[in-house]
């Protein structure tokens, strides 16, 4: 009897803690949100609010408050979570110079990411990378092209990263007026674009003009017509402050433009304010400072010591709750604590993911952001009627080429070799050659077939081991022999009786070289591999985060066995386990030069790629380090392919694959057709094929400038834009910012400029564009301001509009350009935004004012007194 009233006893309490949580005021969907915040936050405990402050964000069970990982990337696609559409890079999509289409792809990602989320949640799963917080867009500038993370962003003008970044951050956030679709993150706040090797020392210094001509507009855009709500710090220190506790950087954001949402550090960047900016002494200290600056949220793990910092007086709760209210706040916005049949965005089925219209609308990405730099005597586009197409080159048939940093992973990616088969066969032959590698020291790596691999037994293929837990511990829950190690899980795991996120598997055999020479054996892997070979070296490691190719150089004997022991382990979904190596090479370049001979017309894919150019990453390669370049040419060995082929006589057509501007300079000179896709995602193969055969004209234009030499920059450790960017270069380029090629041609006319400007009103300029050429295409109008009469240093000229629009050949458009106050103001020498009296040349077209015909230019006057503006 006494065992009955305990477990009735057991029973009612259950029941009476599941009232109280149902009762709580946080739980009424009809209180406002800043007092179901308040009621929540009240509720807890001081351990439990920092619990709360840091990336991972654990359960609080007892009121009913769900884990949560803040840490999600979205970048050009949902990242890091299974199959999921992958879209052209930023700065590759940035050629688009489309606002509509920058929307509209971060509408997709969005719903990818929604439909994700949800089904992560019926699952039971709220781990890294399932989350509704992501941390994009890049909005910082591209100042210097050796900057190993450019690719990332919308390019080096202020402008246009403002309008692109804007557009995409409506696209993720969506427009219910209750709840966010999802939350984007502008980072990284502020001044911040390398180097990678010293990031965490660095400390950036620029004159106010620069930090508010340059490298604060797009911030600002986003917070105050965006109203992002999530901001990320950066990891350097800006005039001596971590970018990540900064009260100057922070009263800018919160006071001046009214930034209403959370401030989230890099990963890892609390730690640097004390460990390697040496602002304060330790973790307690660095974490205080930050949270009573203003930074709410650290991805790392300093802010554990905020209970010391709390004895020590470094701060008080009251400090803490404005930063856990802020937080919380986003997470009530997101509907996380509302039944989901009244969260709009939770009603998304799983069923959009990867979906064949976001693969369509992929490919539109693609073709609208290909940049046709060179088209001698017309080479482009070929005709189909060509009997046999040579595509060589160490980026024409590599999926990992085709996208870039923070992607996701596509479940049937087109390269260009598969492109250009696409739209030919079986009516032309299409022969391939690899030619070289992608850079020296950086072999193509392949999954190692399976007859190479032996187990105990002597057959084929290696034992495999798969466990219940992350850390191969007790007996498997079940032994087989797999033929290799090549595995795709996406969201799933090997086995139904495993979790995501809780397994491990361990594969032990031998590997059996069939030649005798220099291997390169690596992994690929999410979230990390380790293997051991018993030479004693090891490749691979952990690489949760930033998974990457890391080549182990080891000389095999032909037949000899050598054991080998690969470990996987998960810890999050887009499970990817692979062995991969690189042979010993033949004679690549005479295969590529034999395969170039026998064709009609030679497609040459050369470039970069996120092996080569990236964040804070490791590689052994002449004009590359620690993911930044040194020089801007293209790897050597790439040079030699080139001119090889070049010099067989056949027609070339160069297709970069890139991320960041090439000093193309000989290519310029003895290479008839050139494009670049940049890294064009998914469908890049096909919207390449499309515009190589006249199915798609191109209308790109460069969101970068292209160099001759990194001999025409300043040191890259200068902040200063003296000499940077199309705005302050006064050298000649090789290819200038918004430049880009068409297959029809345009006409400019009738710029209307009104008679009389009001320094404190918006006002509006027209012209009219007409096809002139005999193809339809796209022409993208450029506006460019250049202030005559300024009283402090000036861009040459600044892009201040654009607009892309369709023409029928024959037809004719207006295209209208809206102009603000703001844009016609400076910093002056007192440090005011002020709009000065005086003139400015205004000039209209498809490309940068050069005094050519096809330039519309006008000229209007500001009367009257300085008119002084929100700086």
């Amino acid at each position: 009897m006494k065992r009955i009233y305990q477990f009735v006893f057991v029973l009612n309490f259950l029941a009476l803690n599941t009232f109280a949580q149902e009762n709580l005021a946080y739980k009424n969907t009809n209180l406002t949100t800043e007092q179901r915040v308040n009621d929540l936050v009240s509720r807890m405990t001081i351990e439990e609010k920092i619990s709360q402050l840091m990336d991972s964000s654990p359960a609080i069970e007892r009121l009913g408050v769900p884990e949560y990982n803040w840490w999600n990337e979205s970048l050009h696609g949902v990242a890091r979570a299974g199959y999921a559409t992958v879209f052209p890079q930023s700065i590759s999509i940035a050629s688009s110079w489309d606002r509509q289409l920058i929307l509209d792809v971060a509408n997709v990602i969005s719903n990818e990411a929604r439909a994700k989320h949800h089904e992560y949640l019926r699952r039971g799963q709220h781990g890294m990378y399932q989350g509704l917080t992501f941390w994009s867009p890049n909005v910082n500038i591209f100042r210097d092209p050796r900057w190993g993370r450019g690719h990332e962003t919308y390019g080096e003008d202020p402008y246009l990263t403002s309008q692109l970044g804007l557009n995409y951050v409506n696209g993720l956030q969506g427009t219910d007026e209750k709840y966010f679709k999802v939350i984007a993150t502008a980072k990284h706040y502020a001044v911040h674009s390398g180097p990678e090797p010293s990031r965490h020392l660095f400390n950036a210094e620029t004159s106010d003009i620069d930090l508010y001509e340059t490298y604060l507009p797009a911030f600002r855009t986003l917070v105050k017509e965006g109203h992002v709500y999530s901001v990320m710090g950066a990891y350097n220190r800006f005039r001596g402050e971590s970018a990540s506790s900064s009260p100057f950087l922070f009263n800018i954001l919160r006071n001046d433009w009214g930034f209403k949402g959370y401030i989230v550090s890099d990963c890892g960047a609390v730690t640097d304010i004390w460990k390697y900016h040496k602002i304060t002494n330790d973790a307690a200290t660095a974490s205080a400072l930050a949270v009573k600056t203003g930074l709410d949220l650290e991805c790392g793990s300093s802010y554990k010591s905020l209970k010391e910092a709390l004895d020590r007086k470094l701060l008080t709760e009251a400090d803490i709750d404005i930063t856990i209210k802020r937080l919380f706040t986003a997470r009530f916005k997101l509907g996380m604590f509302d039944p989901e049949e009244i969260v709009p965005y939770a009603q998304i089925p799983y069923s959009v993911n990867n979906n064949s219209a976001h693969d369509y609308l992929a490919r539109v990405a693609s073709q609208k952001s290909i940049v046709l730099l060179k088209n001698q005597n017309n080479t482009l586009p070929l005709s189909k009627k060509i009997k046999t197409v040579a595509v060589i080159g160490p980026n024409a048939n590599d999926v990992q080429s085709l996208w870039g940093n923070y992607s996701g992973i596509p479940s049937n990616p087109i390269t260009v070799l598969k492109g250009i088969q696409n739209k030919l066969e079986p009516y032309a032959k299409v022969v391939y050659a690899k030619g070289t590698d992608l850079a020296k020291g950086v072999p193509e790596m392949k999954v190692i077939p399976s007859i190479c691999l032996q187990n105990e037994n002597g057959s084929q293929g290696l034992k495999a081991e798969y466990f219940d837990n992350k850390e191969w511990e007790g007996k498997p829950i079940f032994t087989r022999i797999d033929d290799n190690v090549d595995f795709d899980w996406d969201i799933n795991t090997p086995d139904p009786r495993m979790k995501m996120g809780n397994y491990s598997v361990k594969w032990t055999g031998y590997i059996v070289a069939p030649k005798t020479g220099l291997y390169n054996i690596s992994e690929w892997s999410k979230p990390f591999m380790t293997i051991e070979i018993e030479t004693g070296k090891t490749s691979g490691g952990k690489n949760n985060h930033h998974p990457r190719i890391r080549p182990q150089k080891m000389e095999l004997e032909a037949g000899k066995k050598y054991k080998i022991v690969v470990k996987y382990q998960n810890t999050y979904g887009d499970a990817i386990a692979q062995l991969l190596w690189a042979e010993p090479q033949e004679d690549v370049l005479k295969q590529a030069v034999q395969v170039a001979n026998e064709a009609d017309t030679v497609v040459l894919v050369l470039g970069l790629n996120e092996r080569l150019e990236g964040e804070e990453m490791k590689v052994e390669a002449d004009g590359f380090e620690g993911g930044d370049r040194t020089s801007l040419n293209l790897p050597s060995n790439q040079e030699e392919l080139m001119k090889a082929i070049v010099a067989t006589g056949k027609p070339v057509i160069l297709v970069l694959i890139n991320g960041s501007a090439l000093s193309i300079n000989w290519a310029n000179d003895n290479v008839p057709a050139i494009l670049t896709a940049g890294y064009p995602g998914q469908q890049g193969g096909n919207a390449i094929a499309d515009v190589l055969f006249g199915d798609y004209n191109p209308a790109g234009r460069l969101p970068v400038t292209y160099y001759k030499s990194v001999d025409q920059l300043p040191a890259f450790e200068n902040y200063d834009m003296k000499g940077r960017t199309y705005r302050y270069f006064d050298k000649k380029p090789l290819y200038p910012f918004g430049f880009g090629l068409s297959y029809t041609k345009f006409k400019y006319s009738n710029l209307q400029i009104p008679a009389n400007i009001n320094p404190e009103k918006d006002f509006e300029v027209s012209v009219d564009i007409t096809n002139i050429g005999d193809r339809d295409g796209d022409e993208v109008a450029e506006l460019y301001l250049k202030d005559e009469k300024a009283t402090t240093p000036r861009p040459i000229v600044q892009l201040e509009g654009f607009e892309r629009v369709n023409l029928k050949k024959g037809e004719s458009k207006t295209v209208r350009f809206k102009l603000t106050p703001r844009q016609l103001s400076l910093i002056n020498k007192k440090g005011q935004r002020v709009v000065e009296p005086g003139w400015f040349t205004i000039s209209v077209g498809g490309k940068q004012p050069d005094g050519s015909e096809d330039i519309q230019k006008g000229r209007f006057n500001i009367t009257g007194k300085t008119v002084l503006l929100e700086k």
